[in-house]
């Protein structure tokens, strides 16, 4: 029986256990990214490891998030990026070179290659036949010291394509139809792989836009075939020796096989606030529209942004309605200016913005009170914008510059018929000298580390107590993501090398209060419903909670990144046994655990202060239990260097 092309990348990698779906395999990493929200504490974490030079055939650190520099905080991280990757051999991106999955499928994702990231949108390099995940940042630092990566054997998904995408349509409306028929849940647990006649005809970009939205349906990643279309899109990049063709063999099998038409597709939106709230654009004709925004890891390449000068060339937006478009890259930028499309878009009135995520992650470029705002980007959680009440759908760039024009969505059948689909020219420019390279080994060592003020160490963690006595702190319902956990935006992301500083703004959006409940309590649980912690791979939604003595998280079912960080920073994450127990605990109640019981069997018993008992579950392998129970990942690789 042969096997699909997740199956073939993994055997490849393989450093042990079985490729039977749920179970454990780890897997040697060939690259690491970073993005300096995550990236400060991944790199402290590297450092408390005491350990020379990264052992990855290339590991990168971007600065694409927090590039707003109101104080010192944002300069004095990127200072820190900046000399640690002189230090220990990492290539460092500098702000505004671009954004970490946009520069790193254009300069150094191959196909075959394993990557994690510490962002949940690193499957993006799955566009050239990467097996690209998301991950917390302690997860990267161990990869970076050559430590195999642990995850659950996925099962995979086919997504057999035919046919092609008409009119109007593009990648985007490919991936939201997805996320309808599956839901923001529905690809946890599994690789989504790309196949079938309609594959051809898709570019990398598009398939980059793809595999980067395939982290809203929870996979563990997203998968296209490495083909003439990776090719050309290598040539163009000037990386020709890093094509390998790869395929699934004919007779492979899968999981599940989804099929979608790409001639039946049609331009679609997510509503607020999800990104499987999805309807046909049609449906939505006449809505005002206060804000447009382009761009972010999603729809940020030169392919899109020209998408949108086509349709705005030569035509003004509607004064009602602000245009901001972020590049993907500053190659981006350079490919538009050299075809006169940088003016097009001037000209149309747009706000041209930094080579960054931005209005993404609330990093300025927020809507109006209540205002609706299109974006190409890939979530619309609640006040992920920086406006709490702002009305974020998510469309693709012609549907977004057509809504810029008129003041308010139109119909498609009204946009007149489409222009040629923008492919990559022959003279892409290369921007490869931004890239700031490690000195040689023998003298990085020389390197000085600069540590501001914002640079905090991480807590020392306690090991787990046999009985655990702990204050339900709040009550959640479904689809909690981390944005809800700890909301982004200038204010808190540049807090994220100081753990104390930032925990004071978990859940604060959420509940006011919890933060003080927290700190009043000896010891905390959080009650979640479904899906518990979707989102952002960000690490300190974890850290954080873990901070405010947080050693339980009980929930119906957890999204895939957050239960591993949870687990590395020795919270334990268990599930009711039954879910209709979720109705009864309410908050302030205690709760006792005898946490030696989960050692000896994957069922305990949790008693309420009222008398109630109830039954609570996991699923935990021994190795993530003897995390949890000394305190976390770190104190582990601590224990074992003594």
């Amino acid at each position: 029986m042969g096997r699909n092309l997740t199956q073939k990348i993994i055997s490849e990698h393989l450093v042990s256990g079985e490729m039977t779906p749920g179970t454990e395999i780890d897997l040697r990493i060939d690259q690491t990214l970073t993005q300096d929200a995550t990236g400060t504490m991944a790199y402290l974490q590297w450092m408390a490891m005491g350990l020379d030079r990264v052992q990855t055939e290339l590991s990168v650190s971007y600065v694409d998030h927090n590039t707003l520099q109101m104080g010192f905080q944002n300069p004095d991280d990127h200072q820190f990026l900046r000399t640690v990757a002189a230090r220990y051999g990492i290539i460092f991106s500098p702000p505004g070179t671009g954004i970490c999955h946009q520069l790193h499928l254009e300069n150094f994702a191959k196909p075959g290659k394993t990557l994690i990231g510490s962002d949940s949108h690193t499957p993006t390099a799955g566009g050239v036949g990467s097996l690209a995940m998301g991950a917390g940042g302690l997860s990267v630092a161990l990869a970076m010291a050559g430590e195999p990566y642990t995850i659950p054997m996925p099962k995979v998904f086919q997504v057999y394509l035919t046919g092609q995408l008409r009119d109007w349509a593009s990648a985007k409306d490919i991936i939201l139809h997805v996320l309808g028929l599956l839901s923001v849940k529905g690809g946890v647990g599994a690789v989504l792989e790309y196949s079938g006649p309609g594959v051809a005809g898709l570019t990398v970009p598009e398939r980059a836009t793809i595999t980067n939205m395939g982290a809203e349906l929870g996979a563990t990643s997203s998968v296209f075939p490495s083909d003439e279309q990776t090719r050309d899109f290598l040539e163009r990049m000037g990386r020709t020796e890093d094509f390998v063709p790869l395929a699934a063999d004919s007779d492979a099998t899968y999981d599940r096989i989804i099929e979608v038409d790409l001639d039946a597709l049609e331009p679609l939106a997510a509503r607020p606030h999800m990104p499987d709230l999805v309807v046909p654009i049609r449906e939505l004709d006449g809505l005002t529209v206060d804000q447009v925004a382009m761009g972010s890891c999603t729809n940020s390449s030169y392919t899109d942004l020209k998408t949108a000068a086509l349709v705005l060339r030569d035509k003004v937006v509607a004064r009602t309605t602000d245009l901001l478009i972020a590049p993907g890259s500053k190659q981006v930028l350079k490919l538009l200016n050299q075809e006169g499309l940088l003016e097009v878009l001037l000209d149309s009135g747009a706000r041209i913005l930094e080579c960054s995520c931005g209005p993404c992650i609330g990093m300025g470029g927020s809507p109006t009170s209540g205002g609706v705002s299109l974006r190409t980007f890939n979530r619309n959680f609640e006040g992920r914008s920086g406006t709490q009440d702002g009305q974020v759908y998510l469309v693709g760039p012609a549907t977004a510059a057509h809504a810029a024009l008129q003041g308010r969505i139109t119909a498609p059948a009204t946009w007149g018929p489409a222009p040629e689909k923008p492919l990559l020219p022959d003279n892409v420019p290369s921007i490869k000298q931004l890239f700031i390279m490690p000195p040689p080994k023998d003298s990085a060592p020389s390197v000085e580390i600069c540590c501001g003020p914002n640079i905090v160490p991480l807590d020392d963690f306690a090991a787990l107590p046999e009985q655990i006595r702990a204050q339900v702190l709040i009550v959640l319902g479904d689809n909690i993501t981390t944005d809800h956990i700890l909301p982004g935006g200038a204010a808190v992301t540049a807090l994220r090398s100081n753990l104390p500083a930032i925990s004071t703004y978990i859940f604060n959006r959420v509940d006011p209060d919890f933060v003080n409940r927290a700190q009043n309590a000896e010891t905390g649980i959080i009650v979640g419903g479904e899906n518990y912690g979707q989102g952002s791979s960000r690490e300190h939604a974890a850290l954080g909670p873990r901070h405010l003595g947080v050693r339980i998280v009980l929930a119906k079912s957890f999204a895939r990144i957050h239960k591993a960080n949870l687990i590395n920073f020795g919270i334990l994450p268990l599930v009711f046994a039954d879910p209709a127990d979720h109705q009864k605990i309410s908050l302030g109640q205690n709760v006792e655990l005898t946490s030696s019981s989960l050692f000896t069997s994957s069922e305990a018993a949790l008693r309420l202060d009222d008398g109630t008992k109830m039954s609570v579950r996991h699923d935990l392998t021994p190795k993530e239990l003897e995390i949890i129970k000394v305190g976390g990942l770190l104190n582990l690789i601590k224990a074992r260097k003594k």
